[in-house]
């Protein structure tokens, strides 16, 4: 029944209940007088009291004859003594009865009524607290629901993932005309997983599809439908797809699948755990309904590989469609989407050269950077953002805040300075090395105490031996310095290290690139990403004597990198010395500030020139 029905035939109860009650209280009016006890005594004496009925506190009776259209009457009882002594002197007299509704009501009822106000109070909290909204709505869909209207994104506003929008636009098209898409029997896939890191736009690629499409949209979150309550999960599932039975066509996303789909395990619980009841529901809806009906199941996770097995088979989530970090010129779309914000910008602001700035970026990254650019102008006061401003807002989320207050001695502004430009002449050194964009020894972040920024040339996909050990000779090139300048080393390098020995160790036990070892894969990729695998389940496939190998290897990798960068700066020296005090004295260089730093082919043309 209709829930408007439902207090409109409540309505039509109370008001036939309040008829009752007045009509009863009209007859009583009009058929019972209320007397005086005196009245009553003077009609006793005169015998016109045919019958009186004694109660504790009233006399109830009926006359002879009726008196001024009355047949009945009622009065309060008054003790004979006092009654007689009045009579006696002529007075009119009467007694009260005392009011036991009120104190019924104060000594029964409000006790009743505040405790039970105050355990509703308590269990709202309780249920605020937890995120259930009341106890009568727990098995209810927190989805929200948007129209097209609402989600306001269409696919203009998704740039830089052309391959995933391509994939999703044969959803819109049948979500617009399914009789059409569906003519030769094909159907749309039941759910459609959008996998990839965290920030690429997943979330906003559903809406996108919803604003398309033109249909109710329901987002919610996996984490949403597990509560402290046994049970409430696999029925807000089924609430969810109960409402979205009643919308269709319309579009079911979940964001964090992961929350909800992680892989079962034996346990102790027997299955009866409250998250594999939520995801035995989930699976139960996915077979249980038609995709021709109009029913879309969207779903995005960064974390594929813990998903359960069951959720990815076909006939469920038949699908994935991979939303990577963009590359170059993905980056330059989204820059063009988010520049849109940007109500002035300077002409010397190089979108290209920005994209080329921001290699691992993602959406959100690059959404971040526009931001942060705009907040630097606005800061310094000025009327446009520049392409300065684009660049200490690359450096800010690269290389983290600067630390101004962080003030270094002399000493240890030059094993900085000279650490630094290590690693930068050894970039521009090596062929095939990114090209070095910016050293500084501004202090930034939690522990830097400078950095060397290079700016790629060109998309890579592919790394040789080479290309590794030249990497490898760079991130060595801080240490190489301080000890090639002052005989000793200091803790500058342990990030370095850290990077330089996990470079080597990949080569060895993935990539198969020393020969000593063999090629042979005796580590797999620690996320594996699109496969069904578990990490914890890894386990270490070689023996001990093997693992002896590579760490001799993985040593004898990092010792010829430092070797290499040493050769390289000693071969610089007067390079190495000349960019540090400048460095010292200017704080911050570029290629334009010091010729040394730019890459070989640049100066030889120079040179030549």
């Amino acid at each position: 029944m209709d829930k408007k029905m439902q207090i409109h035939i409540w309505y039509v109860i109370g008001a036939f209940l309040l008829l009752i009650l007045f009509q009863s209280w009209y007859t009583t009016s009009q058929t019972v007088e209320q007397i005086p006890y005196s009245q009553f005594l003077q009609a006793l004496q005169d015998g016109r009291i045919a019958q009186v009925e004694i109660q504790e506190e009233r006399l109830v009776g009926r006359y002879r004859e009726p008196q001024a259209g009355r047949s009945m009457f009622v009065t309060n009882r008054v003790e004979p003594e006092i009654a007689g002594q009045l009579r006696a002197h002529n007075v009119e007299f009467d007694g009260t009865v005392t009011n036991t509704l009120i104190s019924t009501i104060l000594s029964w009822v409000l006790p009743l009524v505040f405790f039970f106000a105050l355990w509703m109070f308590l269990i709202r909290r309780v249920a605020d607290r937890q995120g259930i909204g009341g106890l009568m709505s727990v098995g209810k869909s927190k989805a929200k629901v948007y129209v097209e209207r609402d989600t306001k994104v269409s696919f203009e506003d998704v740039a830089g993932v052309d391959e995933a929008k391509d994939e999703l636009k044969e959803i819109v098209a049948f979500l617009r005309d399914p009789a059409t898409y569906g003519r030769l029997g094909a159907h749309i896939p039941k759910g459609i997983l959008l996998v990839g890191p965290p920030g690429t736009g997943k979330t906003l690629l559903a809406r996108a599809v919803a604003g398309e499409a033109g249909v109710a949209f329901f987002s919610i979150s996996g984490s949403e439908f597990v509560e402290m309550f046994v049970g409430v999960g696999a029925a807000r599932v089924r609430d969810l797809f109960e409402q979205a039975r009643k919308a269709k066509p319309c579009i079911i996303f979940i964001d964090e699948l992961d929350a909800l789909g992680r892989a079962r395990g034996p346990g102790i619980m027997g299955g009866q755990d409250e998250k594999e009841q939520t995801l035995n529901q989930l699976l139960a809806e996915l077979d249980g309904f038609d995709p021709s009906e109009g029913i879309v199941l969207l779903a995005a996770t960064n974390r594929p590989e813990i998903l359960d097995p069951a959720l990815m088979r076909a006939g469920r989530f038949d699908r994935q469609v991979l939303v990577d970090r963009p590359e170059r010129s993905g980056r330059l779309q989204i820059l063009e989407v988010h520049i849109r914000k940007v109500k002035s910008l300077a002409p010397d602001v190089d979108l290209q050269q920005v994209a080329a700035l921001t290699p691992g970026f993602t959406g959100a990254d690059l959404a971040n950077l526009v931001n942060e650019a705009a907040l630097l102008a606005t800061r310094r006061g000025a009327g446009e953002v520049t392409m300065a401003d684009f660049t200490n807002a690359i450096e800010r989320i690269v290389a983290g805040l600067e630390k101004k207050s962080r003030v270094l001695n002399p000493h240890e502004r030059e094993v900085v300075a000279h650490h630094e430009m290590g690693h930068a002449l050894v970039a521009a050194a090596l062929p095939g090395m990114d090209a070095v964009h910016k050293v500084s020894i501004i202090p930034r972040g939690i522990g830097a105490l400078g950095y060397t920024i290079q700016r790629p040339t060109e998309e890579r996909f592919l790394q040789t031996t080479e290309d590794l050990k030249n990497r490898m000779a760079v991130l060595m090139g801080g240490r190489a310095a301080e000890s090639l300048v002052y005989d000793e080393v200091s803790t500058g390098a342990a990030d370095d290290l850290v990077k330089v020995t996990d470079i080597a160790r990949q080569m060895i036990t993935r990539f198969g690139m020393v020969p000593e070892v063999g090629q042979v894969v005796y580590e797999q990729e620690r996320q594996a990403f699109l496969q069904n695998q578990i990490p914890w389940s890894q386990k270490q496939d070689y023996s001990e004597e093997t693992g002896r190998e590579i760490d001799l290897a993985v040593r004898k990798l990092v010792d010829e990198a430092f070797a290499r960068a040493t050769e390289v700066l000693r071969a610089r020296r007067a390079d190495l010395d000349a960019g540090a005090r400048l460095l010292i004295e200017r704080e911050t260089l570029t290629s334009a500030d010091f010729p040394a730093l730019a890459p070989p082919d640049k100066r030889h043309r120079e040179a030549a020139e």
